[in-house]
């Protein structure tokens, strides 16, 4: 049943909001990390989970872009530890790999932290 309510989410997340695709940078975040230089970090990756990726203001406009809404849907406290190839069985078809291509090609064209 978890896998039904998921993937019935994960279908209606991908459908709210798609014509409100943000494409706009966003600023830098505020927080230093535990690298090298403490006033960068490194980006997450299309490898991180998706509430890293929600976290980071730059990463979050490309999910935006790509994803609308998906940090407001009702189920993200459910897959927001999940990646978005651990997602997409469960999204009926709405991350395709084609999709997550997408999205990795925009996190890579982003400036350095």
């Amino acid at each position: 049943m978890t896998k039904t309510l998921f993937a019935a989410a994960a279908a209606s997340l991908l459908l709210v909001g798609a014509a409100s695709a943000q494409t706009a940078p966003a600023p830098a975040p505020e927080h230093a990390s535990d690298h090298a230089h403490d006033e960068h970090h490194a980006r997450p990756t299309i490898e991180s989970p998706i509430e890293a990726l929600v976290n980071d203001p730059a990463t979050k406009a490309v999910l935006e872009k790509h994803l609308p809404g998906m940090d407001k849907h009702p189920a993200y406290g459910q897959f927001k530890g999940m990646t978005l190839r651990q997602v997409a069985p469960y999204s009926q078809g709405h991350i395709t790999d084609e999709k997550i291509a997408a999205i990795d090609a925009d996190l890579k064209a982003l400036p350095a932290a």
